[in-house]
Order: structure tokens, then C-alpha cells, then sequence
């Protein structure tokens, strides 16, 4: 018996899926996928959808596949295949022993096409490409019939089993479902189902020279493997009917039902695979896994933790409309998860030198520095401390604009975890850039002492005789908004 999960509030997945459960649909059975296809390295908007997949089998009760869609053998690899299985491992999900692939089924596909061609729903067509795209009209005009729409039974099942032998070129011949040329909507409008493409597949080999479109082979693959709900995104939407379509003589009493949600955007970032891929093609970045990049390995080296990615998808939940999250949002969810885990360091980018002129020269203590503020479990650790400590060029202003807190000419600020000081003089390059800036101390304002003389700015600093070189790096977006 599957549950129902205890939200207050569900989305309208789960509402479909809660109305099935009730009403013994598929047996308040839930199973689920997720479909990619290895033709690249995942990215955020991915992550959405195996959050989802995984989320409703878990939810639930229930099943979730990972399922290869590998009929384009002309784009797709092995690299791909495993990257997606690291990238769902890293991500925190698990499909146990259902990892399946489109090529696992391809003998059954083909005899289910030959299946459709006796009923009179398919049938072999000779038309080039070119020919086919001119003759399937637009919204304001309906297509025209093949020539060979009416081809025998008998023909079409020699002409396609001689497809599937190699007889003809790529392009020669494709396989065409018959529905309605005049259809309003032109998916419908006698789509291909197979066509020929002599090309190397990294499972199969050179046993096919014919491949089956994502059109017919989703739904099929959806009811080999028994799948209840078939989710997928919005521009899947008008694709619906022809899903339907080449399952109604599929012999299941229980079909899959494909539904729709609105796929992700987010404000600078590339989310689109063909586009990510020509970026790695021409060189433009460093590789699928570049920071810059919105893959999941890319946002994995950037620093993202894999709850701080499974949040963010929660938090912009799932609708129907298609919109754009702003990805100050992604940014909150990676601060978020790591405020309370990460050990809090300090380093300067833009160094400036300060000479604290009242701290005895050779001289060096230990301040205890806690190594996060927001969790006192994660303890404390001793830095040194000296005469000449470094401060960042952004927290000093000679001349400070309104609300400016931090070390400025005559004022106290506290450095962090050590003493107050004061700015006292700045001493200059004959370019008129700081050398150095002199402040004096006071003794009795260590921190912890009981000091109770409260300043308004806080200074992270390194003490500079013991202070390291060390690489940062900053990224930015490969889009700007």
C-alpha cells in the first residue's frame, strides 16, 4: 500500500498522482524515470528533473529508473553514460538494479513497428527529408499526403525489414506513422518513426542501421519498463497525442500517462545542452566540468554541495508555467547549507600593509579565533598575531563615504578575534598609492578580555610574517544579465 506524502500543500504531479492512487489506478503503484540522453554532461536543469523522478519514487513508495535514451548513436558516448551515473550517485540518488537502456529494446520496438505497419498505421515512405518538411504544411495549412501513404501492407513490412538489412542509404526511406495530415496540430502530421543512419552505436555496434525517434521510442521504452507516470518538460507537451497514439496498440491494459511540467531557466546560465556542447567543442571553456559552467560537474567544482542543489529545487518547487529563477536563489541555497558546516578562514585578495606603531617589535601571540561563528561544535583555532598584519585594500577609505565602518582615519575598529586599533596615519608611494597604513592598539581590548567598548566594524586580517601566497579563484557567468 503506497502512501500518500505528508505535505500540507502538493504540486500538481503530486495531485494527479494522489487522484490515480485513489482511485486504484496502476494499483497505487508509482514508478517513475529519469530519461537522459548521453549525447552530453548534465546540468541544473537536469537536476530538477531527477529530483523530482527520484523524489516522487521516494515519496511514494515507489520505483524510480535511470534510463539511457541512446538512439542517436551519432552523438552519443560512453563518456556520457558515465558522467550522468556519477552526476545521479553525487546527487544523492540511487536506482539499484534499474539502469536500463533505449538499445535494450530495440528487437522489440522493431517488432512492434512491424506490428503497426499490418494494422495500416505506418507505412515506408520515399520522400527525402527536404520533401517530407515541404509537405507537411503549417498552422494555417494542412499537409499533403505522401505518394506512398497507401502502399500495400505486404510492401511496406519488405521495404522495412530491408531497411533494417542495409539495403538503402541514409535518408533513402524513413518509417511514417499514418494519423492525419490535416491535423491542427502538426505533430500528428504523419510523423517519422524510423529512419536509416549507417552509424556506429557504442552498444550495439553495427548491428542496426536503423534507429527509431525519440517520439516513438519513449513511450514504448515508458511501457516496457511499466512506468505510471512519464514526467517530463512543458515543450513535451504537444507531443502528448502522438504518445497516446503509439501505445494504443501496445498490449497493456496499464499505459503509461506522460505528464508535463515547465522546465527550468535561470538567470546567467546557458541551459541548453547544444549550446553547452559547442562551447566545449570550440574551446571556449575549459570542459564540461569548467566552474562557469552550469553542469552539475561544473557546478560540483565550483563548490555546490549536493544538498545545497536538491534544496534549490525544492524551493522553486514545480509548475506548469514557464518562468526564470533568479540565481541569487542558487546562491542562497549553497550559503545556506554550508553556513553551518564550513570552518570559516581568513585571507586577504587585495592585500594592504598595517603597522600597528605601539605593538612591540619581534613580538607575536596566539589569538583564539572560532572557526564558525553560527556553530560553536566545530571549536576553535590559535592564529598568530604581530606588529605588521595585512587588512584588504576594500576596508580602508582615506576619505569614507556615509556608512562606511571599516578602517578609516581616525576611527577604532576591531580586528577580528584580536585587538582595537586606530587608524593613525597613511603612508604613501610616490604614485600616490598606500604603502602602509599605521594605526596604534589598545592593550586592554583583546578580545575575550571582558573589553565592553563596542566599535562598529569587524577587520579580517593575516599577521604578515607568517602569511602564505595562495591561489583564489573567482568566477563569474558565462551570461551576464
Amino acid at each position: 500500500m503506497l502512501e500518500t506524502p505528508n505535505n500540507e500543500t502538493v504540486n500538481f504531479i503530486e495531485a494527479i498522482i494522489n487522484k490515480d492512487n485513489e482511485s486504484g489506478k496502476y494499483g497505487k503503484r508509482v514508478h517513475t524515470r529519469f530519461p537522459p540522453e548521453p549525447n552530453g554532461y548534465l546540468h541544473i536543469g537536469h537536476a530538477k528533473s531527477i529530483c523530482l523522478n527520484f523524489g516522487l519514487g521516494n515519496d511514494y513508495n515507489g520505483l524510480t529508473n535511470l534510463r539511457f535514451d541512446d538512439t542517436n548513436p551519432s552523438k552519443e558516448e560512453v563518456e556520457y553514460v558515465k558522467s550522468i551515473e556519477a552526476d545521479v550517485k553525487w546527487l544523492g540518488f540511487d536506482w539499484d538494479d534499474r539502469e536500463y537502456f533505449a538499445s535494450d529494446y530495440f528487437d522489440t520496438m522493431y517488432e512492434y513497428a512491424k506490428e503497426l505497419i499490418k494494422k495500416g498505421k505506418a507505412y515506408v515512405d520515399d520522400q527525402t527529408p527536404e520533401q517530407i518538411k515541404e509537405t507537411r504544411g503549417d498552422f494555417g495549412t494542412p499537409g499533403t499526403n505522401s505518394p506512398y501513404r497507401d502502399r500495400p501492407v505486404e510492401e511496406n513490412l519488405r521495404l522495412f525489414e530491408e531497411m533494417k538489412e542495409g539495403k538503402y542509404k541514409d535518408g533513402e526511406k524513413v518509417l511514417r506513422a499514418k494519423i492525419d495530415m490535416a491535423s491542427p496540430n502538426i505533430v500528428m502530421r504523419d510523423p517519422v518513426l524510423y529512419r536509416i543512419m549507417h552509424a556506429e552505436h557504442h552498444r550495439t555496434g553495427d548491428k542496426w542501421c536503423i534507429y527509431p525517434m525519440y517520439d516513438f521510442a519513449h513511450p514504448v521504452e515508458d511501457a516496457i519498463e511499466r512506468i505510471t507516470h512519464s514526467v517530463c518538460t512543458l515543450e513535451f507537451e504537444v507531443h502528448r497525442p502522438l504518445y497516446n497514439w503509439v501505445l494504443e496498440d501496445w498490449p497493456d491494459t496499464e499505459k503509461p500517462q506522460q505528464i508535463e511540467f515547465a522546465r527550468l531557466n535561470v538567470t546567467n546560465m546557458v541551459m541548453s545542452k547544444r549550446k553547452l556542447r559547442q562551447l566545449v567543442e570550440k574551446n571556449l571553456v575549459s570542459g564540461w566540468d569548467d566552474p562557469r559552467m552550469p553542469t552539475i560537474s561544473g557546478l560540483r567544482r565550483r563548490g555546490y554541495t549536493p544538498a545545497s542543489i536538491r534544496d534549490f529545487c525544492q524551493r522553486i518547487g514545480v509548475a506548469k508555467a514557464d518562468s526564470v529563477v533568479d540565481i541569487a536563489l542558487l546562491e542562497f541555497c549553497i550559503r545556506e547549507d554550508l553556513k553551518m558546516k564550513a570552518p570559516r578562514q581568513m585571507a586577504v585578495i587585495n592585500p594592504v600593509k598595517v603597522v600597528i606603531t605601539n605593538y612591540p617589535e619581534g613580538q607575536t601571540e596566539m589569538m583564539t579565533i572560532e572557526n564558525n561563528p553560527e556553530n560553536e561544535a566545530m571549536g576553535t583555532r590559535e592564529v598568530p598575531f604581530g606588529r605588521e598584519i595585512y587588512i584588504e585594500q576594500d576596508d580602508f577609505m582615506e576619505v569614507p563615504v556615509k556608512k562606511f565602518f571599516r578602517m578609516t582615519p581616525g576611527k577604532e575598529v576591531r580586528l577580528k578575534g584580536a585587538y582595537i586599533v586606530m587608524c593613525d596615519e597613511v603612508i604613501k608611494n610616490e604614485d600616490g598609492s598606500i604603502k602602509e597604513i599605521h594605526c596604534t592598539y589598545d592593550p586592554e581590548s583583546r578580545s575575550g578580555s571582558g573589553c565592553q567598548r563596542k566599535v562598529k566594524g569587524t577587520l579580517h586580517w593575516v599577521e604578515a610574517s607568517t602569511a602564505v601566497d595562495m591561489e583564489i579563484r573567482l568566477y563569474d557567468y558565462l551570461l551576464k544579465t
